[in-house]
């Protein structure tokens, strides 16, 4: 998904795309729990056409996921007091994962604010009608609570 304001190619269309494929990632490997990191990126590198200038911020994604998974679930889960992580929408919970990751475990180059509307542009391209509200609330109040 680029428009002519953000091409293709520029670093912030790639950072989409990579998001997206990490999505497409995390998402398999829900299916396929006994898979570890390794195993899910080669098996949808070797299922699926990608770019090359995608994967390598696409592997500090799912990566980061993979090693962080526990205290970005418990982030998530302390601004979800409705929600438990586990009982989220595959597509929502791990839209929140990788947002979650990069802002409290990325280097400080993506602000907080460009994290959370790709989250919510990710989330309208894959999630349901309501995905990109229930994304924006619990990223805003973490994102608060982060950046104190």
């Amino acid at each position: 998904m680029t428009s002519p304001s953000n091409p293709k190619g520029s670093p912030t269309g790639v950072r989409r795309r990579s998001r997206e494929l990490a999505l497409q990632i995390l998402f398999q490997a829900e299916f396929e729990p006994q898979l570890n990191c390794e195993q899910a990126l080669a098996l949808y590198r070797d299922s699926f056409d990608s770019e090359p200038e995608l994967w390598d911020y696409t592997k500090s994604i799912v990566y980061g996921v993979f090693t962080e998974k526990k205290k970005v679930d418990e982030l998530i889960q302390s601004h979800s007091p409705h929600w438990k992580v586990e009982r989220m929408g595959l597509v929502d919970r791990n839209i929140l994962r990788i947002a979650t990751y990069e802002l409290r475990f990325m280097d400080r180059d993506i602000p907080s604010n460009v994290a959370i509307n790709e989250a919510i542009e990710v989330a309208k391209r894959f999630g349901t009608s309501e995905s990109s509200a229930f994304v924006n609330g619990i990223l805003d109040g973490l994102s608060k609570t982060l950046h104190k």
